[in-house]
């Protein structure tokens, strides 16, 4: 028989006695009322045309590649910045059609998750409901894949077409018409990398030996014609990235040490347009400051440029980021805006808003927001979005 303590034992009836006394108490008072039922599935609807501050954001999501994905992203939202998620598999690349409200994700599968028969594809995605519409299946099992480049994966013919990146290691590009959702063709693409939109209906690609090579495609997707231009880029001195900034049909491309080069796209041939100005060592003396990261120049409407740039420059720096960004005027070939960082920064852009804000990927995974015109600090939304957030696209 167990024995209770006459102090505790008046306790227990002390406690007791309340609920015990007062049984007609109504359940309303004890118990909240019930949630009311909610219809199952609940997907909410993003609005047919995006707003301007939104952007995509893609997460590699290097612990999971194959699990890759483009998270869309509202920068003016400090609460649920994060709108949708769509997946991009297996070193995918994105591209946004607002005149379809369709996204187009290049992926790769395999059977057995990383084995088996392989299948590159093209899925189409509703932008209101980000569910898939469709899928275009490309041939041969060489679709190029690499840490994710924007111009790998681009479109033509007024975005009727889509162009992507082969490597088997033999370089091609694949033509797609996406509105007939079929295969066009392809075209060699010897020594040759990159897919640069040019003329009407063609592309332009940059070369290992500093040319460039641009082809002008015919109306079933065939090369009707192509021309190289020899020595654009000094590959030893001043090799350029990859990912330049679009003004217009003007790409402007930053070097690793710095130096600025524009190129028109406008006609069928890309041409290098006279003068080329630097802005990474402009201070001169130490400390050097070069263009570091992942995605490191970025264009707002009127036409400024955005470098990022870290203070730690050296052979082999490119790759590490940055910690400021540099505002440069093309038109007058002179900086006007320094921004600060708040860490290590691999990826910016900057939105097509009235007023421009400047979206910064930190190497931890934190977006933050700049007001691009000032360079004033808004918000940061956390490493909430993406976990390795390489490119953010401005549809």
């Amino acid at each position: 028989m167990r024995f209770i303590a006459p102090a505790l034992a008046l306790a227990l009836t002390t406690a007791l006695t309340p609920i015990m006394a007062a049984p007609a108490l109504a359940a309303d008072s004890i118990f909240p009322k019930p949630l009311a039922e909610e219809s199952l599935p609940s997907v909410a609807k993003l609005p047919a045309i995006w707003p301007q501050s939104w952007v995509t954001i893609h997460d590699f999501h290097f612990n999971a590649i194959v699990d890759g994905r483009i998270a869309v992203v509202d920068t003016a939202d400090p609460v649920q910045p994060l709108k949708g998620l769509v997946r991009a598999a297996q070193f995918a690349n994105l591209l946004v059609s607002k005149e379809r409200s369709e996204l187009y994700t290049a992926e790769t599968f395999y059977t057995r998750l990383t084995q088996g028969e392989r299948t590159d594809a093209i899925t189409i995605w509703d932008m209101a409901s980000l569910k898939p519409k469709g899928e275009i299946v490309l041939p041969g099992g060489k679709r190029q894949q690499s840490v994710t480049y924007p111009h790998l994966f681009q479109f033509t013919n007024g975005g009727k077409w889509a162009l992507v990146a082969n490597f088997t290691p033999a370089q091609s590009v694949t033509v797609v018409d996406l509105a007939a959702r079929k295969v066009l063709g392809e075209i060699d693409l010897p020594g040759c990398s990159q897919i640069y939109p040019t003329g009407e209906r063609g592309f332009t690609s940059l070369c290992a030996d500093g040319s460039l090579f641009s082809v002008a495609l015919d109306a079933n997707g065939a090369a009707a014609a192509s021309k190289s231009v020899p020595k654009v880029q000094d590959i030893d001195n001043q090799a350029l990235f990859s990912t330049p900034a679009m003004v217009g049909t003007t790409a402007w491309f930053v070097s690793f040490h710095g130096m600025i080069q524009g190129f028109d796209l406008s006609g069928t041939v890309a041409k290098p347009l006279p003068g080329t100005f630097s802005v990474g060592t402009a201070d001169g003396g130490a400390p050097e400051w070069r263009p570091g990261g992942w995605q490191v120049i970025n264009a707002d409407a009127s036409g400024k440029l955005y470098v990022l740039m870290s203070p730690f420059g050296k052979e082999g720096s490119h790759k590490d980021g940055g910690t400021e960004v540099w505002v440069v005027d093309p038109a007058k070939k002179a900086r006007t805006l320094r921004i600060a960082l708040k860490g290590q920064t691999l990826a910016i852009a900057v939105t097509k808003e009235t007023t421009p804000h400047l979206v910064a990927a930190q190497a931890g995974g934190a977006i933050d927001i700049f007001d691009a015109t000032t360079g004033a600090f808004i918000r940061s939304l956390g490493a909430t979005v993406a976990a390795n957030p390489i490119l953010i696209q401005v549809p």
